[in-house]
């Protein structure tokens, strides 16, 4: 007896939500990679408040053994998904470059 796969629906998908979520900063990212799966966290660094002379300055930077990166997010993605997101970066990227031709990014 032969069975028939049923039609499957189709929704559109909605963001709920995004434009009430805080947009953060981002400007530090690692990525990691095991078999078929990638890690992205994605983080924030800032240089530290150096205040003072250029001697108190020095010194306060001597004083610091590191710069701390806060973690935004971390995201798992699949081999799959990192493609996509690379090829939708990538489309943005293009279209932003050439709707900026010939702006002055100086002028107001």
């Amino acid at each position: 007896m032969a069975t028939e796969e049923p039609e499957g629906v189709q929704l559109p998908s909605v963001w709920v939500g995004a434009d009430e979520t805080p947009i953060a900063f981002a400007n530090q990212f690692v990525c990691q990679f095991q078999p078929n799966e990638f890690v992205l966290t994605i983080g924030q660094a800032s240089a530290p408040i150096l205040l003072g002379t250029p001697d108190q300055i020095r010194e306060q930077v001597e004083e610091l053994s590191f710069i701390p990166v806060r973690t935004l997010a971390r995201i798992g993605l699949t081999r799959t998904r990192v493609q996509e997101l690379i090829a939708a970066l990538q489309a943005n990227l293009d279209n932003h470059d050439q709707a900026m031709r010939g702006i002055d990014p100086t002028q107001p």
